[in-house]
């Protein structure tokens, strides 16, 4: 899809996934409390974005920041324009979500092996194995999956990561009926034209598959990759709070791409998001408080370079 083509469409759909909860504070050496997490998740729910992923049900030796999961499932308002998602690396980590009545588990597999094993300790074989029994377990709970590859797009620890094993992987995911999937760039290393390419040839051999982008900012490419995989088709986008995030598997791996500014930059070229871009400033700065540092992100910073629109309802 061509810019030109883009102009003429009436306001296109981008579905923005909130995700700094989760990828933003497992790696924080702050722990935020409880209460606080709960009135974040709250407040975001009222800015239009789609889904929420709230936390990860993961070791809280590993990742002490989201030792709270739970409670804060339990302590959320919940709104019913929101989907509220939770990561798990486990068969035990599934039950949990199940036990908090999310609305879907995202379970993540690397496409490399070596990033996969500092990840969740399993093969690829040994992750596949999982999948097919976390599925079950959730599909008996009436619970949505969702199955990300993380380092799809190149890894700290292996480098170049090919094309041809993260469609494997999709491959091997479409197999076990998984209709909704997460391409992750988890350590920063995608650039527009593989993006481009990737996203092409996914939605051509996956055309009935619900395909997610997850960029990080760690080069400075984050918004050239959102537009590159618009252009291709691509209109599901997960975004971080402030640009908060990386994972703690991944040597160098810093922020996800900042929700206000994704946001920013769509809205500008004529999309339609459904967020309120206003309404995300004054979380970012609780957000900021709360983890005692300032955040990355532009928009926070400068401000938006035209008056946005007020949330369509």
């Amino acid at each position: 899809m061509t810019l030109e083509t883009m102009t003429r469409e009436a306001r296109p759909r981008i579905h923005i996934n909130e995700v700094a909860m989760r990828d933003g504070l497992q790696i924080e050496p702050v722990f935020v409390p409880t209460s606080e997490k709960i009135d974040l998740v709250n407040d975001l729910s009222r800015t239009g974005v789609d889904k929420i992923e709230v936390t990860a049900f993961v070791s809280p030796k590993a990742v002490p920041a989201l030792a709270d999961a739970a409670q804060v499932l339990g302590g959320i308002n919940r709104s019913n324009t929101v989907r509220y998602s939770a990561l798990i690396p486990n068969l035990r980590g599934a039950q949990a979500a199940v036990d908090a009545r999310v609305d879907e588990v995202n379970f993540v597999m690397s496409a490399s092996e070596q990033h996969n094993m500092a990840n969740v300790n399993m093969t690829h074989e040994q992750s596949i194995d999982l999948l097919a029994q976390v599925m079950h377990l959730v599909k008996t709970a009436g619970i949505d999956l969702n199955a990300t590859i993380a380092t799809s797009f190149g890894c700290s620890i292996e480098g170049v990561v090919p094309l041809a094993l993260t469609m494997d992987i999709a491959e091997r995911y479409a197999r076990l009926g998984i209709t909704s999937v997460t391409l992750a760039d988890t350590v920063g290393m995608a650039n527009p034209r593989q993006v481009a390419e990737m996203v092409r040839i996914f939605m051509a051999q996956f055309p009935d598959t619900r395909l997610t982008l997850h960029f990080h900012d760690t080069r400075g490419l984050g918004l050239a990759n959102v537009l590159a995989a618009v252009q291709q088709g691509a209109r599901s986008f997960d975004t971080a709070l402030g640009g908060l995030g990386g994972c703690p598997f991944a040597p160098g791996a810093t922020g996800n791409i900042c929700t206000a500014d994704t946001v920013h930059m769509l809205e500008a070229m004529g999309f339609d998001t459904g967020v309120d871009l206003a309404a995300l400033t004054p979380i970012a700065s609780r957000l900021a408080k709360a983890l005692e540092r300032d955040l990355p992100g532009r928009v926070l910073k400068a401000g938006p370079a035209y008056a946005p629109a007020a949330r369509r309802e």
